[in-house]
């Protein structure tokens, strides 16, 4: 992912997620500064987005959107606390990105049954594949 807007729109989307059960948990916070660290985006322009709503662009290509949605699974999990808005929020969200809803199913239950909620990149793209067939 180049493009520095697309770099933005991904951490709001993960920023607007991270708050969906009402509040934004010190390990929720940590992971999302890991990613924007990853991304080059530097810390006060991070910080400064909890306090922006800027518009939502689309991830064009799938595997970009898939890894998205990995993102936000990780992120779901990151604080040991499973909410009911956030699942709703993710399954959501992975339909409006697009993505088969069998296959994101299948992959939070892979993430869930996970003991350390991370999957083999394999994995992950499996779940989508065998969805084509």
């Amino acid at each position: 992912m180049n493009n520095y807007e697309q770099k933005i729109s991904l951490l709001t989307d993960m920023i607007a997620f991270s708050i969906v059960d009402g509040k934004l948990h010190q390990r929720e916070y940590e992971f999302l500064l890991l990613v924007a660290k990853e991304l080059k985006i530097e810390k006060e322009i991070f910080d400064d987005l909890f306090h922006q709503e800027l518009p939502v662009m689309s991830i064009k290509m799938e595997v970009h959107r898939i890894h998205q949605f990995y993102r936000l699974a990780l992120l779901m999990h990151v604080d040991g606390i499973m909410h009911e808005k956030e699942e709703i929020a993710i399954k959501q969200m992975a339909i409006n990105m697009g993505l088969n809803p069998a296959a994101t199913k299948k992959v939070l239950q892979l993430i869930g049954e996970s003991p350390k909620k991370i999957i083999d990149p394999k994995l992950l793209m499996d779940a989508f594949k065998e969805q084509y067939n």
